[in-house]
């Protein structure tokens, strides 16, 4: 049981990454064009659902909301949270 528990929590963990990823290039490619943009509330949501070192890697990759000190700050603060409860959960049941 606890071996298809942490399986899911992996692939889980790694979808929400891309979709993290993903979202920053899309929210920066929206700046860009100066259209309709995602909130910072959900980009933050993502990062708190696991998608946190997608969610970073965007942000440095595409250049974007490093302005920001509640990203700069905030995303990694929220990451590294994830990352202990994540290898709690894998190495410790």
């Amino acid at each position: 049981m606890w071996e298809n528990i942490k399986q899911n929590l992996v692939i889980y963990s790694i979808i929400m990454n891309l979709f993290g990823f993903f979202m920053m290039w899309l929210d920066k490619s929206k700046a860009r064009r100066k259209v309709w943009r995602i909130s910072e509330k959900t980009l933050f949501l993502i990062t708190a659902l696991g998608g946190g070192v997608g969610t970073m890697a965007g942000m440095y990759t595409f250049r974007h909301k490093t302005q920001k000190l509640n990203f700069v700050l905030g995303l990694p603060i929220i990451t590294i949270l994830e990352i202990l409860v994540i290898s709690y959960t894998l190495f410790l049941y």
